[in-house]
């Protein structure tokens, strides 16, 4: 049986090719840390990740290599933003449509009496800025939101609410999870202030490794969340003011981060557009397949203007969860099912608690691949119609 792999959503597989040779490398052969050793093959690999950080300040349109700050993942990243600039008595504002990665740490602030509020989004999704610019208040500290959302795959205006938030002098961070390394960010341009990233999604990089980008205003009012050694001011009994080493305490995951860069290195060679252009029509053709099944639900925007490769379907008739089921046991065809850790992107959807089944697209599917699913979803609604 071949097996078709549809949940990029939720890591990318295949990774970078030669992903897993370029971290035996540095394992094998330069396995040392950094910012500790005083010896020139430590330094060597310093200047490795010194080169990624400025690597990743030109991927994302940023200048400033010291301010890129690498996390075990987005979720980390997210969690040092906001409870590390969120106090007592300040406001944040999210969208509706968030992963838990943002809801579960906001509501534990909420204890600590941040006051969060959600803009509404619409039945596809869609964030209107006037929704999110009329409730900002004179307290409102931080606006959140993700670029694309993990289950529908709307992107919201994150140019158009950096403007806002830019005029109102409010701090904007941006989770890129669904985003990064499918479609061109420009943190400069879109007026962000923290930039969160996943390596292992469309960076084509392993897990346990991501990013925080910082720009100065963002990193001046940030606590760190973890507090520990970074080889500088030893003396010290406090965290460095300096960055990275302000948020960036213990040893790194040097392989990831080698990683990471292979996997950048990799997208920058076959061209941002080329990556988006492709995952738009394979996108578009699963969405012309899918509207034409009556079985089917599509969940969101029907066309492929205005998201990333990510689809919702669900099947009204039959359990999601048997659909899913089948589709990987008979046919081979890997999806999510589920609310896909965002009940309030379900909420707002419409599509809470049952969830839908999740097909997510990556840079080294096939047309023909999603001919293939398709066909395999319509043979799967036929057997259970029939019972069989």
């Amino acid at each position: 049986m071949r097996h078709v792999y549809c949940d990029n959503g939720s890591t990318s597989f295949p990774k970078a090719p030669g992903l897993g040779a370029a971290m035996g490398r540095h394992i094998d052969y330069r396995g040392y840390n950094i910012s500790r050793g005083s010896y020139q093959d430590a330094y060597s690999v310093e200047g490795s990740v010194i080169q990624i950080r400025e690597q990743l300040c030109h991927f994302f349109g940023f200048e400033q290599p010291g301010n890129v700050i690498f996390t075990p993942g987005a979720t980390v990243g997210l969690n040092m933003v906001l409870k590390g600039i969120l106090k007592s008595g300040d406001h944040v504002l999210t969208s509706s449509m968030e992963h838990n990665a943002v809801v579960r740490p906001l509501m534990q602030l909420s204890e600590q009496d941040v006051e969060w509020e959600e803009a509404p989004c619409g039945k596809n999704g869609e964030l209107e800025p006037e929704e999110l610019k009329k409730r900002l208040r004179p307290n409102t500290k931080l606006v959140l939101m993700l670029h694309a959302s993990n289950v529908c795959g709307t992107i919201l205006p994150i140019q158009t609410i950096g403007t806002i938030c830019r005029e109102q002098g409010v701090l904007f961070a941006v989770d890129a999870a669904q985003t990064a390394g499918s479609l061109k960010i420009s943190m400069k341009d879109c007026g962000i202030d923290a930039l969160v990233f996943p390596g292992h999604k469309g960076l084509l990089g392993p897990q346990g490794i991501g990013g925080l980008i910082l720009s100065e205003r963002a990193a001046e009012q940030m606590t760190p969340l973890i507090a520990g050694g970074t080889g500088s001011l030893s003396d010290k009994e406090v965290m460095p003011e300096f960055l990275p080493d302000k948020f960036q305490p213990g040893t790194l995951n040097l392989p990831g981060i080698i990683g990471l860069g292979h996997g950048v290195s990799f997208l920058e060679k076959e061209g941002m557009q080329a990556i988006a252009q492709k995952k738009e029509w394979l996108t578009k053709r699963f969405l012309e397949g899918i509207c034409n099944m009556k079985q089917a639900v599509l969940v969101g925007k029907e066309t492929a203007q205005g998201r990333c490769a990510v689809v919702s379907v669900d099947f009204p008739n039959v359990d999601n969860a048997e659909v899913s089921y089948i589709l990987e046991q008979h046919f081979g065809i890997m999806t999510r099912c589920g609310l896909h850790c965002a009940p309030h992107a379900h909420k707002t959807l419409g599509t809470f608690p049952k969830g839908t089944v999740r097909f997510s697209f990556g840079y080294f599917n096939t047309e023909e691949e999603i001919k293939y699913v398709l066909d395999g979803i319509h043979q799967v609604l036929l057997q259970l119609k029939m019972g069989i």
